[in-house]
Formats: C-alpha cells, sequence, structure tokens
C-alpha cells in the first residue's frame, strides 16, 4: 500500500517540474548571484526569472518581491521591519495568526515595548473588519491578519480590511503562505502593503520564501550583512531554492483552477463520507469563506495525538493541527477562538488535500478509518 498524503497544509511534495529547474543549480550552473563573471551573471539571471514568476502569480511588480529562507521570515521582515521604519509600537492581528506573526508580535510586546491587541472571530473563524476599524489609533504600526488560517482553512476578508486600513494610512501586512497556489492572490485586488509566501507550500522547495513589500512602504532590514535584495535582505542567495520557488509559482498560477477544482472536489467527498459515519463527528472548517482542500474535523472519544500515529501505521498522514504547534499539548488556540471545548480541540485532526490525491485514496480513508477510531476508543 503506498501512503496516503492528507497533510499538505504542512508541507507539498516538490513538483517534478521544479525539481527538474532545480537541479543544474546544484551542479554545473553552482554561480554565486552577486558575481561579474559567467557563472555569477547565469545565477543572477535565474534569480531574477524566479522574482518575475512569483511577482506575475500576485500580481505584484518583480522589484516588489524580496526573498526570503522561508514564510516565518517573511513575517519577521514584515513586522518587524515596518515597526522599525514608523517607529510605532501597536499592533493589531487576529487571535488565529501563525505563530510567525503571533510570536513575532509577542518577541516585540516583550523586548520593545510594543503593544498587541488581538481581535477575536466568528464561529466560522473569520474577523469582522469593524473590529479592525475600531482597534486602530494613532500609535498602530501595522495590522497584520492572515490571508487563510493554516487549521481550519478560514478564509479572512481581506479587502475589506484593506480599505479600512488604507483609510486610516495604516500599513497592512497579510500572511498568504497557506492561501498562494489554493486561492487566486491578487495584491492589487486585495489593497494589501505587505504579503509572505513560503516555496514548500505550491509544491516547490523547503527553505526559501518572499515578502512582496508594495512599491513606496518604508522596511527597515533585520538582517545585516550585504546589500542583497536590493539592500532589503543580506545574505547570498539561495539559487537552487529560488529557482524552485519561481517554477513552483508558475505552474500554480497556471494550474489554479485545476487544482482548485480538484481538491474541492475531494475535500467534499471526504465530508459526505465522514458525516455518514457512526460516530459523532464535527466540522470544525467553515462550509464557506474556506481553502479548497481544507477539512479540519473533531471526532468525539479520540486523542488526536495517538489517532494521527495510529492512521500513520495504515500508512495516511494527516495532522492534529499546525505543523508548527505539534510539540505542544495544550488545545488549539484557533479552534479554542471559533468557540471549541478543550475536549472537542483534543480530538481534532485536519486533512489538507492535493494534487496527487484521488477518489481511491478517499476511500481508503474511509474503511481504515472506522476500525482506527474503535482502536483508540477502546471498542
Amino acid at each position: 500500500m503506498h501512503t496516503i498524503y492528507f497533510d499538505h497544509n504542512a508541507t507539498t511534495p516538490v513538483h517534478p517540474d521544479v525539481f527538474n529547474a532545480m537541479e543544474p543549480f546544484f551542479k554545473e550552473q553552482f554561480g554565486n548571484a552577486s558575481n561579474l563573471y559567467r557563472l555569477g551573471v547565469d545565477a543572477r539571471y535565474a534569480v531574477e526569472k524566479a522574482r518575475a514568476q512569483i511577482a506575475f502569480l500576485i500580481n505584484a511588480d518583480a522589484d516588489e518581491i524580496v526573498f526570503t529562507g522561508g514564510g516565518t521570515e517573511a513575517d519577521n521582515l514584515a513586522i518587524k521591519g515596518i515597526v522599525a521604519a514608523n517607529g510605532k509600537n501597536h499592533l493589531i492581528i487576529s487571535g488565529i495568526e501563525h505563530p510567525a506573526v503571533k510570536m513575532t508580535c509577542e518577541y516585540l510586546e516583550q523586548y520593545h515595548n510594543c503593544r498587541i491587541t488581538q481581535l477575536p472571530v466568528d464561529k466560522n473563524g473569520r474577523i469582522d473588519p469593524r473590529d479592525v476599524e475600531k482597534a486602530i489609533t494613532p500609535e498602530t504600526a501595522l495590522v497584520s491578519i492572515m490571508l487563510a488560517n493554516n487549521e481550519i482553512g478560514a478564509i479572512q476578508p481581506i479587502e475589506d480590511i484593506a480599505k479600512i486600513t488604507r483609510f486610516h494610512a495604516v500599513p497592512f501586512h497579510t500572511d498568504a503562505v497557506q492561501a498562494a497556489g489554493k486561492i487566486p492572490v491578487d495584491v492589487q485586488t486585495l489593497g494589501v502593503d505587505l504579503l509572505s509566501l513560503a516555496g514548500h507550500k505550491i509544491y516547490g522547495p523547503k527553505g526559501v520564501g518572499a515578502l512582496y513589500v508594495k512599491r513606496g512602504v518604508q522596511l527597515i532590514p533585520q538582517v545585516q550583512g550585504g546589500n542583497h535584495e536590493n539592500g532589503r535582505r543580506a545574505g547570498t542567495e539561495n539559487v537552487p531554492g529560488i529557482v524552485g520557488f519561481g517554477q513552483a509559482a508558475e505552474l500554480a498560477l497556471h494550474e489554479l483552477p485545476q487544482r482548485n477544482q480538484h481538491d474541492t472536489t475531494l475535500r467534499d467527498l471526504l465530508w459526505e463520507k465522514l458525516s455518514q459515519l457512526p460516530f459523532a463527528i464535527l466540522r470544525n472548517s467553515p462550509a464557506t469563506n474556506v481553502l479548497p482542500n481544507t477539512l479540519n474535523v473533531s471526532i468525539h472519544g479520540i486523542n488526536a495525538r495517538e489517532f494521527v500515529r495510529a492512521m500513520d501505521k495504515e500508512s495516511i498522514c494527516l495532522s492534529s493541527g499546525s505543523a508548527c504547534s505539534q510539540g505542544k499539548t495544550e488545545p488549539s488556540s484557533v479552534l479554542k477562538a471559533i468557540g471549541r471545548t478543550d475536549e472537542e480541540a483534543a480530538a481534532a485532526i485536519r486533512i489538507s488535500v492535493g494534487r496527487m490525491n484521488t477518489r481511491e485514496d478517499v476511500g481508503y480513508f474511509i474503511e481504515t478509518i472506522t476500525s482506527v477510531i474503535k482502536k483508540c476508543r477502546g471498542i
């Protein structure tokens, strides 16, 4: 039995075309993109081509893309860079932000005297834009609200929030790491000032990300040591990773309609079949305004961590929450924020499908889950 991978929100397998695009830059085209001779010039050309590919994915200009070491670094650069640039000390985030945003803000609160306002979400995991407007003060440095949640898939009303932040002249950042490649992401339509991306969420390599910085937005670099990335992020460019990220972005844009339909079909089939099982299963993901590939459910009477390990023995990979919080034992703050009890949160699993999954995978999952639930319950 082959492994059924239902954890694409944690990471995605590298697309074969992405691997092929990267391979030469590990071998004969190994140049440093800062050098003037042919190897360096070829590397620079490859980096700039990838920058354009990523810009095209989100409808930005190439010079607005800053390469980073991943989505987490992109979030850090956006938040810390804006606070350092405008000198204000108030941050507004949602109560369900990824740790890359939440912990960065908490760092600034602890060490740089910043103040955080965490906004509540409704039962579907959505922010009320009016709450953003109420929270803004003359000292607000930045609003940071994720485009789509990594655990339950809820999509936020970013366009509506952007109209408010623009009216109050407050910079607006969105973490789009989970959204890109699954739904259309257009910075012109969204109206954001900064937007974070990660290669490994769109069938690209790990260890490379990007931050969109709208032209004219002032940002203080957070890594010193060179004039790379137009002085916004020092360090020798990860050329193979950047090339792979660019290729993945091009494929994501080209294949978006097919991927969206494919993932939606499988997600809906999963919920249809799960809801017919003779167990108490609670849907945590919203029915609308949700990522096409994401389904989070609580299965009464199980411990999610034990359940995930039991499913792994059956060659099925899924998650008991965010991959960035797997070492934690306390209930998911995201599920608590939408009103779930500790018991319901502890019984929650996340299924996130991807381009290689099939209806047959769903069938095997449903066949397997009944016996695994019984084992976990001690039946």
